[in-house]
Formats: C-alpha cells, structure tokens, sequence
C-alpha cells in the first residue's frame, strides 16, 4: 500500500508539473510585418511590426507600413490586439506606424511609447520655436499677423490619432518589469535629429533588443543598451545597412558577433540583402530567419 501511495504522489506530482509547464507563458517574437518570408497567405509590405510575449505580457513593436496588410496578417496569426500591455512606436516614418488605426479602433485606451517628437506623436510645438512664432512684426502687413495677435496657449499640430494615449520617452525607462525603452537620436543626412525609441527585455542570457529602422546607427543603439546590461543576446528589427557599401556590412557583422557578442540576431526590414548574407555567413544556425510569419522563441 505504502508503494501505491508513493507511486501515486509521484504521478500527481509530475501531473502537476505538467500542468504548470504547460499553462507557463509564451517566451517568443512574432514578426507581423516585412518585405519577405517564407510562402504563406500573408501580405508582404516595406516596414516592420512584430509582436513579443514574454513574461506574461504582450507588446506590439511598430504597426507596418499598410493599414490594411497589417489588419490581415494580425488576424491571420491570430493576434488579439485588444489585449496589448502597450504599444511601441519606435519612429514617426509611415512604415512603422500604418497600423496603429487598427490598432485604436480595437483598443482605444493602449497605452503607446513614442520618441520625444513634434510630429504626428501629439506634442507641442517646441518653446524656442512658440517664441520666434508670437513675434509681432508691427511692419508687416495688417492680415499678415500670426492669430490676428491672439495665440492660442498651446500651438501644437493635430494628431493624427486623436484620443490615444502616448507617452513620450526622453530618457532610458524601466516601463514594466525587465522590460527597457531607450531613445537614440540620429545624426546621419535624411534623418538628422530624428528620435528613435528601442526596446531591450532582459532575460536569464542577456538582453533581447528589439529596434525599428536603427537610423541613428545600430552600433550606437547597441552602445546604449549595454548601458542597461552588458551582455546582449539577441536583436531583431530593421538595422539599415541596406545603403552602406559591402565592405562596411561586412565589417560591422563581425563585430556584431567579436565586439558585441551576440549569441543571435534576427535581422529584419531595412537591414538588406547583402547583409543578410553575411549574418547567415557568420552566425550560421544562430542567425534566425525573421521574415513575416515567423515566430522566435527567446530565452527565459
């Protein structure tokens, strides 16, 4: 009897861990949006937007550069955007934010990290800027005068999301449990003075970094988020080497694998072909093919 009691606190023990195995929270990324993949029903557009489980929270990262395309794939990939722990918009270009409509329209009241931006994300027209504005010019002509001389108390454009909730980040945030939001601010002809906001979860082997176009480089967002951990294990997203000559694409892998010391990376986007090559060429097994429909397990 004393076997068949211990035999049956065995079994219900490993039915129990079982259970709590089985009921433990997904730990992955799902890309939503991009230019390539492997064949499948869903649509392929110039942008990025994944989504990430970890922790028992779930994060849309940038929403596509299609309303519609992003609409399709997240339904198809059975993404419920209506239960989003928040949203991350990591720069104001079209392509990383055609999605969030639908992404309002079934959740209203997300809440939604932005750069520190005057355009599109709500903010107000800078101080500096509101002065040089409210300068009245007495030699100018009588119906030339900004407001008839009467400035409303906050110059600001409309929203193109009236309602929704965003949140500005001007400084490396902790926004929920091991999960980081960091600005960087471009410096390359195009985009110079851009915002750019990354996102960088810590896990049991380092940080996971998750980032939108990289425009103002991929080596100094990576600069900033040893910052916050030293050990990076993985990034995903779009690092814009597709305009850089091979030779730098080439260089700057390798260091991605020497100088960094990833264990991984998941290129996406504007990152290119070439270097996609040459991440495939030097990470092998460890370079995860990240094109839409593609879901990536991370580590706890």
């Amino acid at each position: 009897m004393k076997s068949m009691a211990a035999s049956l606190v065995v079994l219900l023990t490993l039915a129990f861990m079982g259970c709590a195995t089985a009921q433990e929270p997904p730990a992955r990324v799902t890309i939503l949006y991009d230019a390539f993949g492997k064949p499948s029903t869903l649509k392929r557009g110039w942008g990025y937007s994944s989504f990430v489980e970890y922790g028992g929270k779930r994060i849309l990262f940038d929403t596509g550069g299609s309303l519609d395309d992003f609409t399709f794939n997240a339904k198809t990939l059975g993404v419920d955007l209506s239960q989003l722990d928040f949203v991350v918009l990591t720069h104001r270009h079209g392509d990383h934010t055609s999605g969030l409509h639908q992404v309002l329209k079934v959740n209203p009241t997300v809440r939604i990290y932005t750069p520190a931006e005057p355009a599109n994300f709500d903010t107000p027209t800078p101080p500096a800027l509101t002065s040089h504005i409210k300068r009245r010019v007495e030699s100018a002509p009588e119906d030339m005068h900004y407001y008839d001389g009467k400035y409303p108390e906050r110059l600001a454009p409309g929203s193109p999301w009236p309602g929704a909730r965003f949140t500005q980040i001007r400084t490396p945030t902790e926004v929920a449990p091991g999960f980081w939001l960091f600005p960087t601010q471009s410096d390359s002809p195009g985009t110079r003075e851009m915002n750019e906001v990354s996102m960088a979860i810590r896990t049991s082997q380092g940080l996971v970094v998750l980032v939108g176009c990289s425009h103002p480089g991929i080596e100094q967002i990576l600069e900033m988020a040893s910052k916050i951990d030293p050990r990076i294990y993985t990034v995903f997203g779009g690092f814009h080497l597709v305009d850089i000559p091979d030779a730098d694409v080439s260089s700057m892998v390798t260091r991605f694998r020497d100088k960094w010391k990833l264990e991984r990376a998941a290129a996406g986007h504007c990152t290119g072909e070439f270097a996609f090559s040459e991440f495939n060429r030097v990470f092998g097994p460890k370079f995860d093919h990240a094109g839409v429909g593609a879901t990536i397990p991370l580590p706890r």
